[in-house]
């Protein structure tokens, strides 16, 4: 007889923080993690900077800086993920802040980091079900079709479609308040004035130059990013057939050779994300150097790798 899904996620879980013990003792220069992280997110800036400041003084075309831009970012939406789970700073909330900010600022049309933070963590408690409202809210658990592939990178147009449907699902009164709080204030300020930018060129107005690149620089960048994450998370991740809690469930690992351009705009996330979900306390930069030793202790507990039929099935764990 094998052993049951929780023994697996116990055995899984044990061998990445042995893994992870193992690393932080040979390389002992990542025990200054606070340092670290922030070393990562003031040379993504500036190299966003850079990016930006070459496309404006005309040393660079308009597809690099995107392309550059779009990559800086993915580093900058793992350094705001790791944040999230309060992996810098945790004893000094003003420079937590600050770095929570500034990724913001540099990631403008995603929602308010500080509201992510809540249905993030509540994203871990209940992932794979209706009352996801991570997942759900970039398309995760629907059929594909027009409206889903064209909302992988707007969300302000996601809400919209997804809204009312997420509402139903929200089954408490903690629940309602959250999803209303995240719908009414998540977009605020950043992104709402963003995308009011970015619709505004589809109608024949003329722009000012200095918009056009802000435009580029930092909205085009986040767009590509946007849809490649969405891509990856929202099928690498179950949905609606999943038993609560159960990990072995609720991803799996996305690391085909053919995936590669979505994920140098995501960071490798469908390869290390789904490590994330057995062993939270891990910063990203360590699940990239230990991902392949990862992966070989996933596989032979039986979480699955690439089950690309997940696409067509709506993200669910079953066949049916």
């Amino acid at each position: 007889m094998g052993i049951s899904d929780l023994e697996k996620i116990q055995i899984i879980r044990s061998e990445l923080q042995k893994i992870s013990a193992q690393f932080r003792t040979k390389h002992v220069f990542l025990k200054h993690q606070d340092i670290l992280g922030f070393s990562i997110f003031f040379v993504s800036c500036l190299m966003f900077l850079f990016g930006g400041w070459s496309y404006v003084n005309g040393w660079i075309p308009i597809w690099a800086v995107i392309i550059w831009n779009a990559f800086l970012a993915s580093i900058l939406h793992e350094l705001e993920h790791d944040l999230i789970h309060f992996m810098y700073f945790k004893k000094n909330k003003f420079m937590q802040n600050i770095m929570m900010l500034g990724v913001w600022i540099f990631r403008p049309l995603t929602l308010n980091p500080w509201l992510r933070r809540e249905i993030h963590l509540h994203h871990h408690k209940v992932s794979g079900t209706p009352i996801d409202i991570e997942e759900r809210g970039v398309s995760n658990g629907e059929k594909w079709g027009m409206i889903r592939l064209f909302t992988l990178s707007d969300i302000f147009l996601a809400g919209a479609w997804r809204s009312y449907r997420i509402k139903k699902d929200m089954n408490t009164p903690e629940l309602k308040k959250l999803f209303l709080k995240v719908k009414y204030w998540g977009m605020l300020p950043f992104p709402f004035v963003c995308y009011l930018i970015l619709y505004s060129y589809l109608l024949p107005f003329h722009h000012p130059l200095w918009l056009n690149h802000f435009v580029v620089i930092f909205l085009l960048p986040n767009v590509l990013r946007m849809f490649c994450l969405h891509l990856i998370t929202s099928n690498m991740h179950y949905y609606g057939d999943v038993e609560l809690g159960n990990i072995m469930q609720q991803t799996q690992v996305l690391n085909k050779w053919y995936l590669a351009p979505f994920h140098f705009f995501c960071f490798n996330f469908g390869s290390t994300h789904a490590i994330h979900h057995f062993w939270v306390n891990e910063t990203f930069y360590i699940r990239q150097l230990t991902a392949s030793r990862a992966h070989e202790i996933m596989r032979k507990q039986g979480v699955r790798f690439n089950d690309m039929h997940n696409f067509v099935r709506a993200n669910r764990y079953f066949r049916t």
